[in-house]
């Protein structure tokens, strides 16, 4: 069930769209998108308060959506590494605009939105690894995420500049940057089964072993919600 805020964000999104590729996401686009979803300014500022970076967000939101269904939906491959390769192409195949994504980029690369497009690209990692079951509560949780969050970014860019056929590019481009972190994940196997580095990183790996995945919050689009997860 939708609330009044939702169908709005939603109107002036879907309306918003069409002006992007001209305008960005700038006020402009933010004004026309409210003009166009028949919302007034105060209820479209209310719902937005930054404007056209709120729904810049929401646009990435609606991507991770989607692939969550996705994920949900197919007959995932075996092996786990070509389960996150598979959910990586899902999100980006949930971009119905490519435009839009190329001028998020360019939106979250400016200083004041650098942390907001961060928190998406964490975001998106971190809906990909609980999607695909994630347990770990412990320094694990944040080296799987930086690790994709690196690889989803950097395929993104590489897809943004891509013109093969089918994307076809893309893929290969991800296939090797998972197994590039397959293979550093092989290191550190080999490091543990060491007897010399073990004792070695006894140390570190005690200090390690402290840190612990932070309690999970609840995905709610609502402004000033918070609260622990259920």
């Amino acid at each position: 069930m939708t609330t009044p805020y939702e169908e709005t964000k939603t109107a002036l999104l879907d309306a918003a769209l069409m002006h992007v590729a001209f305008d960005g996401w700038s006020d402009v686009t933010f004004r026309a998108a409210a003009l166009d979803a028949g919302v007034e300014d105060g209820m479209a500022r209310a719902v937005c308060p930054r404007g056209a970076v709120d729904l810049a967000l929401a646009y990435h939101a609606r991507g991770d959506v989607a692939m969550i269904s996705q994920i949900k939906s197919d007959a995932l491959p075996d092996r786990f590494r070509d389960k996150i390769a598979a959910a990586v192409r899902f999100r980006i195949e949930a971009v119905t605009d490519k435009e839009a994504v190329r001028r998020g980029t360019t939106l979250f690369a400016l200083p004041m939105y650098a942390s907001d497009g961060a928190k998406a690209i964490w975001g998106t990692a971190d809906k990909i690894w609980n999607t695909l079951g994630d347990t770990s509560d412990d320094v694990n949780w944040y080296t799987k995420r930086v690790t994709l969050s690196g690889v989803y970014s950097a395929t993104v860019l590489y897809w943004l500049g891509d013109d093969s056929v089918d994307n076809q590019a893309t893929w290969e481009f991800l296939d090797r940057r998972i197994d590039d972190v397959m293979q550093i994940e092989k290191v550190k196997a080999q490091a543990r089964d060491n007897k010399f580095l073990s004792a070695l990183l006894t140390g570190p790996n005690w200090v390690l072993s402290q840190v612990k995945a932070p309690p999970r919050m609840p995905d709610i689009d609502l402004p000033g919600s918070w609260g622990p997860r259920q």
